[in-house]
């Protein structure tokens, strides 16, 4: 049997196909590996977001985490990615745009768009003083903390105003209004005379005659019960 001639071309083409995919996955593997960085040079990825700057820009702030990085061998840092050649860090990506400018401008400002808890939290992570924000930025980044304290001073009132009301149905209970709002004494102390005086004349007060009667109704149904 005579097999056509133009039949194998097609079947040699077919095989040099497979073998021209087969070659394709190693040429992407190659790919994935990143491109050589000066020795002067250091890559960052925060977050998913990479940066490039001197090592001497990070050297700017000393005492930093950024400064350390900087000088510190990457072979013992367990942030570094030997195939990536970066350092990573699962850190805010947006927020670390102004960390870094601070080292490359000497400016520390805080973005608007983040609240100040958020950016407080970022700058203890990366090791820099918050009073190193610029004046332009400081109302915005400590805004919260004047509304916790005005919260906290509402709850506050609201609490010594509950306090108040309950401390005036007790002095109406024991007779001591006028001696109440003359005197800055504690409860405690605004009251022990009139709680003494209860106990040991029970006739003496409207409330020591309530005393003796629910002691005696308390007393008349433990009888009741035992019989």
């Amino acid at each position: 049997m005579n097999v056509p001639l133009d039949v194998v071309p097609e079947e040699e083409n077919g095989d040099d196909n497979a073998s021209i995919l087969s070659e394709q996955p190693a040429v992407l593997a190659e790919n994935t590996t990143a491109p050589p960085i000066s020795h002067n040079k250091i890559r960052i990825n925060v977050g998913g977001m990479r940066h490039e700057t001197y090592k001497s820009t990070l050297q700017n702030i000393p005492d930093t985490r950024l400064s350390w990085l900087a000088s510190a061998s990457t072979t013992n840092n367990a942030a570094f990615d030997p195939v990536a050649k970066e350092f990573f860090f699962d850190r805010h990506p947006i927020i670390f745009n102004g960390i870094l400018n601070y080292y490359r401008t000497g400016r520390l400002h805080a973005p608007t768009d983040v609240c100040g808890p958020a950016f407080e939290e970022e700058l203890q992570f990366w090791g820099i003083d918050e009073k190193q924000i610029e004046p332009c930025c400081w109302s915005n980044y400590t805004k919260h903390r004047d509304a916790q304290e005005t919260l906290a001073k509402l709850q506050g009132d609201a609490v010594d105003q509950s306090d108040d009301e309950a401390n005036d149905d007790v002095a109406k209970l024991f007779g001591i209004e006028e001696e109440a709002r003359h005197t800055n004494v504690n409860w405690y102390g605004k009251w022990r005379p009139r709680i003494w005086t209860m106990l040991e004349e029970p006739y003496s007060s409207r409330a020591a005659k309530v005393r003796i009667y629910i002691t005696f109704s308390i007393y008349l149904a433990r009888i009741y019960v035992h019989l």
